[in-house]
């Protein structure tokens, strides 16, 4: 099932290739390029391969795949029409991106229809809704262990992604939520992409860098942690957006103060400060239905006994969703190489972490982020841009970015000194 599961991961992908990128963009292309790539593996392997999505459940043929079991990209498959696709005989290039096409504009027009075959240009593909039966027979789990998996590529598309939507912002041409949520579900599809989960984070290459791999990481952590708290598909995506768009507002700060190596002046905290608020403000002028990712830009810096900013919140008074991010969005922060200090190893970052359980973190989150840590700290996977198959690795190296200034005083005693 293998080449299965990284054809469908691949085609994920290729789809959400064109929602972020023009026609012609190499980005797009090379994400086309791949998906292609699988299918001809696929087809050597299955000259008639038939996918079926049931929304939970994704069928090869009639066998499950368990790997893919609650991949939300089932689920959107099957609400755009798109339930079963045959493979009849060999597919050409231009085939496959018509058929990449119309794909992505049922999912992105939602349009439906009650055909079984529909596709706009005669090729060896068919799809369209059936009528299934025997649904609950791929309800079973194995429960045997898993083998250790590699990540099959690097995440430099959503990291182009992220950039763009930064870069949209900057340019004053507002938040594309259809972009943003394509990014995550391709972030997801990373995670559960082969045969075992997975938590890819990508590793910090330049300062500059930093708020995008910032952005990814946390995503990842978040909806990691959220999923390792038994939240649905859905909660588990909103809290992937939430995480990619947490620190949205340092689009407005100089990349200058981002990148001070020294202490920052008054001024210049309060300018690194007012991106909780610039964040939200352009969260909510989105006029998209985004009040949590909205809520968690700007408390995100809230700390559970009230010394964070903006306005003081403290304990409850600070939402759940943003207690669960705060958490991944610190030890993401400790785990990355600095201007004004060397990254944190895992296990420091994680006694942190645990020090401030009841003051800066809400105790049992602190508690379960630790437990979810030690217990997948052998499905982290460290992702360089430039080289694809990365293995997994149980300890991270300069994974990602900011957030604290950490004035570490001593192995007890923690200080944080916060600049953004």
């Amino acid at each position: 099932m293998t080449t299965a599961v990284q054809f469908l991961a691949h085609l994920a992908r290729a789809i959400a290739a064109i929602s972020l990128y023009h026609e012609g963009h190499p980005a797009r292309d090379e994400a086309m390029d791949r998906a292609y790539g699988w299918l001809q593996d696929l087809q050597s392997e299955r000259p008639r391969p038939t996918v079926t999505f049931l929304g939970d459940a994704v069928l090869l043929d009639d066998w499950p795949v368990k790997a893919l079991r609650n991949w939300d990209w089932s689920a959107r498959m099957a609400e755009a029409g798109v339930q079963r696709v045959e493979f009849i005989g060999p597919v050409e290039r231009p085939d496959f991106e018509a058929f990449l096409l119309e794909v992505y504009d049922r999912l992105a027009d939602e349009l439906k229809s009650t055909a079984e075959v529909r596709q706009g240009r005669p090729s060896n593909i068919r799809y369209g809704e059936v009528r299934m039966k025997g649904e609950g027979d791929g309800d079973g789990e194995s429960k045997e262990a898993l083998p250790v998996a590699k990540l099959g590529y690097t995440l430099k598309e959503e990291i182009e992604g992220i950039q763009w939507l930064h870069a949209e912002l900057q340019q004053q041409r507002g938040l594309h939520l259809l972009e943003a949520s394509t990014i995550v579900r391709s972030l997801s599809v990373a995670m559960h992409s082969d045969q075992s989960y997975l938590i890819p984070l990508v590793r910090l290459k330049q300062y500059d860098q930093y708020t995008t791999t910032h952005s990814l990481n946390v995503s990842v952590l978040t909806m990691a942690l959220a999923e390792s708290l038994g939240m649905s598909p859905r909660e588990v995506t909103s809290f992937g957006i939430a995480g990619m768009l947490h620190d949205l507002g340092k689009v407005k700060v100089p990349k200058d103060i981002l990148n001070k190596p020294g202490a920052l002046s008054a001024q210049e905290r309060e300018v690194i400060n007012s991106h909780t608020v610039e964040g939200a403000r352009l969260i909510i002028e989105s006029e998209q239905n985004l009040d949590v990712a909205a809520v968690v830009a700007y408390e995100h810096h809230a700390r559970l006994d009230g010394r964070g900013y903006p306005n003081g919140l403290k304990g409850d008074e600070i939402c759940l969703e943003t207690r669960i991010l705060t958490v991944a969005d610190v030890f993401d922060a400790l785990r990355t190489n600095r201007p004004y200090r060397d990254a944190l190893s895992t296990e420091r970052a994680l006694s942190i972490i645990q020090a401030g359980a009841g003051n800066d973190f809400d105790p049992d989150v602190a508690r379960a982020f630790y437990k979810m840590m030690k217990r997948w700290e052998k499905r982290i996977a460290n992702v360089d841009l430039d080289e694809p198959n990365v293995k997994v690795s149980p300890e991270l190296d300069e994974v990602a970015d900011l957030v604290f200034d950490l004035d570490d005083t001593d192995d007890s005693g923690i200080t944080w000194e916060v600049d953004g």
